[in-house]
């Protein structure tokens, strides 16, 4: 008999690393409707989403767009990083711009600057108003769009504006109600907010108020902002630090994270940014347990080693940790130091449908991370084809031969000596609106808990049972000796 120390003997004993393919989750008693199930979920330890769902920090799949989208909906994106540090800074100001009660990131004019000037700073920051503010940030009067349009770029704004003496604007302690109110009252699209010096302090915009009732379930920061992500290199920390003053996580894009010169500079970074911080990829139990270890604050874990439709790591290497068995892995960790549940875990890679998504929550994740199924939607950054009479939406992997040309994310895969790609390209299906495919996900989603009886993702831990499913019943579990006119 083998004792497990030869060579033969950890063959005889390694563990089977279970894929999606491989488990199904078994029904029981229920007397839960999906209608019922609360899908909110923790993200990071300071963190919750309402939807599970989370977009991969790639750059086919979540540019401002999607983050915006996606947030609005209830989860959040990840801005990819394979671009200059300033491109995914105006990213990330442009997510937390989109709505809020009072946008503390005011952009301004001078009374002395020309109407041209306005009409440039308009444009470029895609705004119709502009607080007018002196060199002291004390707040002289607003110029909007309809202020600058006829007038003569050479004029000066001081000579358009509306002044201070006409100005309609509030303080801190205004609700969202009374703004409504005020605005509705004085037939005012901006409101400014001034502390009791007059110094400007924000801004309060009626489409902003109207967007916040039209998308209730929205992923928010305590200021009522989208929430959002954004990627980082653990080696580059000026551009943590530039990005930590607008968003709220920061995760960590590295394909094998359990390193020890990635782990030392994960250990310095934490201590100089504020926002919370993932790190991954993962995919094993020590792992988790040698981060925890060596990282005085991690704040979720990202795992799942070469599941990814578009990655070849598993192929080109041999070496992957897939997603299912990279989940339950970092979940005993978890459980075994008292931190399961607290600090999420965040499935990424391999997710197909929402059965998938099921069984990754039902494994022990949190959230799950999401490329190809993004990547088909209208708000993801890829090119839209016709191919056929049918359109397609451009879709690679960060460690493809075109992603390593931009240069900007290559240390994701080692440093850039590592020259094998570890990526492919291609095209997805297009899918058309990221609500319809997020709607198609959840109410699938809903149906599993239903199923399994459980009305909430800590539910779903608990009672979920899984079964092992052979290859032929892999196959009939689908759809199958039927002629499919629609998929």
């Amino acid at each position: 008999m083998d004792d497990g120390n030869s060579f033969l003997g950890r063959l005889l004993n390694s563990p089977t690393a279970f894929t999606f393919n491989d488990l199904i989750l078994l029904p029981s008693y229920t007397e839960v409707e999906p209608r019922e199930v609360d899908l909110r979920t923790r993200i990071t330890t300071k963190y919750f989403i309402n939807l599970p769902f989370v977009s991969a920090p790639m750059d086919t799949v979540t540019g401002a767009d999607m983050a915006i989208a996606l947030a609005r909906l209830g989860g959040v994106g990840v801005l990819h990083r394979n671009c200059s540090r300033e491109e995914q800074v105006n990213m990330a100001r442009r997510v937390k711009r989109a709505e809020s009660f009072i946008i503390r990131d005011v952009v301004t004019i001078t009374p002395d600057m020309r109407v041209s000037d306005a009409i440039h700073i308009m444009n470029e920051n895609n705004i119709h108003g502009l607080p007018v503010v002196d060199s002291f940030n004390y707040l002289v009067g607003i110029v909007t769009w309809r202020d600058v349009r006829y007038s003569d770029p050479n004029n000066l704004v001081r000579d358009i504006m509306t002044g201070r003496d006409k100005l309609v604007y509030s303080d801190e302690s205004i609700t969202i109600d009374e703004a409504k109110k005020l605005m509705n009252d004085y037939r005012i699209e901006k409101l400014p907010i001034v502390d009791d010096e007059g110094k400007l302090l924000g801004l309060i915009t009626f489409k902003d108020l109207e967007l916040r009732g039209k998308y209730p379930n929205a992923s928010r920061d305590p200021d009522g902002r989208l929430l959002v992500g954004a990627a980082i290199s653990p080696f580059d920390l000026d551009r943590a630090k530039k990005l930590d003053k607008y968003v709220d996580i920061l995760v960590t894009d590295v394909a094998h994270f359990h390193n020890k010169n990635v782990m030392n500079a994960t250990r310095v970074l934490v201590k100089e940014v504020s926002a919370d911080v993932v790190v991954g990829n993962i995919g094993t139990k020590e792992a988790v347990l040698d981060i925890l270890s060596r990282i005085e604050r991690v704040d979720g874990f990202r795992v799942g080693i070469g599941s990814g439709s578009i990655c070849k790591t598993g192929v080109v290497t041999r070496v992957a940790a897939p997603t299912l068995f990279a989940v339950a892995n970092a979940a005993d960790a978890l459980s075994e130091v008292g931190g399961f549940g607290e600090i999420p875990i965040i499935a990424d890679g391999g997710i197909k449908n929402s059965g998938d998504i099921a069984l990754a929550l039902a494994a022990g994740a949190s959230a799950v991370m999401m490329g190809n199924l993004f990547a088909g939607t209208r708000e993801s950054p890829g090119r839209l084809m016709a191919l056929e009479g049918k359109y397609y939406k451009e879709y690679y992997g960060m460690g493809s031969s075109k992603a390593r040309a931009k240069r900007m994310g290559l240390d994701r895969y080692s440093m850039p000596s590592k020259e094998v790609e570890e990526g492919v390209e291609g095209w997805v299906p297009y899918r058309g609106a990221l609500s319809d495919v997020v709607s198609e996900l959840r109410a699938g989603l809903e149906a599993a808990f239903g199923y399994v009886g459980a009305s909430n993702i800590r539910e779903l831990w608990s009672k979920a049972r899984f079964a092992k499913v052979s290859p032929s019943g892999g196959l009939e579990i689908r759809p199958h000796n039927v002629f499919m006119v629609r998929g």
